[in-house]
Formats: structure tokens, sequence, C-alpha cells
């Protein structure tokens, strides 16, 4: 039947509508200006009309003019084809296509208006699973922290961490969010830097017990270092130092050990088994409690920024949305960015 073809048609764009919310309240009212509203007055005006026994009684519910109620019921009728009210200077009566129609519209209509009053009060407000991808040293030491005020703020936002090294097609896993650095950005993608990320070279006192302090990166050559390999090539990691004074050169090693991710570069070389090219934040405590010794003290390697990946702002949900904008100034707040660097404190 070609009026249960128009209700399969309406709840489909309802529930395009339910999703779209998702997006913002830009989006809805984009929405509600299709035909969907059209539809749904139509339908609204046949309805309470059927209920009420005539157009003028439904125009005083609908705050309408009974004209427009019978306009919307003369368009229902020609979309559908059929005839759902005989008219007569006493009434309305439902024709037996329209008591059917009737029938299985009412309660659809109502729940539909439902829906739509539901998302109307709560467009824009960030709920659901916020999918995340993190590195794990960086995702436990700084954004895991900040999840206590997070959830306090959005308690209806669920975060689902994933903590891995690995590259990974955000758009084809599903993250509403990563950060990190090295992502390849697709399109509908954009990056947000949250800080630059710079390595130092460290060892142990033990270590470097009875050996020469290296002049420069190419000096690293003649001490056993802890390499990290690449855990899809298996390379070896290569890093290129610059110091105060802009002259850049590459880091040579001799690897003693390899290890497939910086997280165990760390804590190899407070067990004095070679130099390794450690984090900034990671040897901070560590230098200062004299567990470890900054080798080339002018030089660093910047690995590039740590960024904040998410898709395109015009699409963004508000869960992701909100998500950006709080890590985004717990960074600043807090001086992340400097806290990452060689050039702040300490």
């Amino acid at each position: 039947m070609r009026w249960k073809s128009c209700l399969a048609e309406l709840n489909l764009r309802c529930f395009q509508l339910i999703a779209l919310v998702d997006n913002g309240y830009n989006q809805f009212q984009a929405l509600l200006e299709i035909s969907i509203m059209e539809t749904l007055a139509n339908l609204e005006s046949f309805v309470r009309s059927a209920e009420t026994g005539s157009f003028s009684s439904a125009a005083r519910r609908l705050a309408l003019t009974p004209a427009a109620v019978s306009r919307n019921v003369a368009q229902l009728e020609r979309n559908l084809g059929v005839r759902l009210f005989q008219r007569s200077t006493r009434g309305l009566t439902l024709s037996e296509a329209g008591e059917r129609f009737l029938q299985t519209v009412q309660g659809g209509l109502d729940s539909i208006q439902g829906a739509i009053a539901d998302i109307t009060v709560n467009a824009g407000q960030p709920a659901g699973v916020l999918k995340l991808s993190a590195a794990p040293g960086f995702g436990m030491d700084y954004l895991l922290p900040l999840m206590p005020a997070f959830l306090e703020r959005y308690p209806a936002v669920t975060p689902d961490w994933y903590f891995d090294n690995r590259p990974l097609d955000l758009i084809a896993s599903g993250f509403d969010a990563a950060i990190g650095g090295g992502f390849d950005l697709p399109p509908g993608m954009v990056a947000r830097e949250l800080a630059r990320m710079h390595l130092i070279a460290v060892a142990s006192p033990e270590f470097m017990r009875g050996k020469r302090r290296p002049k420069d990166p190419a000096g690293l050559a003649e001490l056993a270092g802890i390499v990290m390999r690449s855990p899809l090539s298996g390379r070896l990691r290569t890093y290129v130092m610059r110091n105060g004074a802009g002259a850049e050169m590459a880091v040579v090693q001799k690897p003693v050990m390899t290890v497939s991710g910086p997280d165990a570069i760390f804590p190899a070389t407070l067990l004095g088994l070679g130099v390794g090219m450690v984090a900034v934040p990671h040897a901070r405590p560590h230098l200062e409690s004299g567990a470890l010794e900054r080798l080339l003290p002018d030089w660093h390697s910047d690995i590039g920024p740590v960024s904040l990946y998410f898709t395109s702002q015009k699409l963004l949900p508000a869960k992701t949305r909100v998500f950006v904008d709080f890590v985004t100034e717990a960074f600043r707040v807090q001086k992340l960015a400097q806290v990452l660097s060689v050039y702040g404190r300490g």
C-alpha cells in the first residue's frame, strides 16, 4: 500500500534525524527544513482531524487555521493516492482506507513526535561511548590523570581507551579521537597540536663509570645503546639531534638491545644497560635525583608534534567536541607543552 510506503519513508527520515543529532544542533536545524517536517505536519493534521471529527477542531489543537489543516490533509491524500475522509457539511467521516491508515500511523506518529521532542531537548548534549587512542606511556602519564575531572563534568560520556604504539587508521577503526604523533592525516580528519615531544640522550652513572663522555651525537656510537625498532617494519629508529646554535647531527647508536616501543627504553637505561633516547618528562625526575645523567646537555631531538586528531569540526559529535576542548584546555592550564620540552622547567 502507498500509505505504508509513506510511513516507512517517514520512519527512515526520522531515524536519520535522530542519528544526525549527535553531530550538533546546527545539523539538527538544517534537517528540520527538509520535507520530513512537511510530512509530519500532514500526518498530524490527518490524525487530529480524525480524532476530533472536523478540520476546525483539529486546527484549534494544532494552533493552525482550518484552511491550513485542510490543505495538509489534501496534500497527504494526493501523496498517497487515496481519499482518507468523506467530507460533508456535517463534518468528516473516515473512508475505509482512512480507517486502516489511522490504525497504522496513529501510535507511530506519537512515538516520532516524542522522539523529536526528546532530541530537541538533548541536542548537542555530550553522551555515549568515546573511542580514543593513545600511546601507552603517554596516555597513562598525561591523559588518564585528566579523566576524573572530565568524567565529573561529562558523566554521560564513557571513554573507551585503546593504548597502542602502532599506527592506526583512525577513520576505518572507528575512533572518535586519538592523541599522539606520526598519524597520516586522511581526508575528513584534522590535527590540533598540543606540544612538541623532545628526546634527550641519558644513561645511568654506573653505566658511564670509566667511559668517555661523547662530544656530539656521532660519539654515541662508541657506547652501547638501547634502540627502538619499528613494530611494523622491524627497522631501527633513527634520530637527528639539534643543539642550541641550531646545528643538526644524526644520532649513531650501537645496539646492545632493541625494543619494540619507547616505554621499555627508559627502564632499561635505569638498569644500566646502555644509553637511551628518552622523552624529557620521563628523564627529568631521575636526572634531578641523580639516577640518570644527561649526555650531550646542549643537544636534543625533536620527534615532532603531539597532536589531537579528530574528524572535521563541521560534523563533530558533542562528546568528541567537549573532549577535544577539555584536553586542549588542560594542556594549556597545566603547561604540559613545557613539561614535554627541553625548554620547560628543570
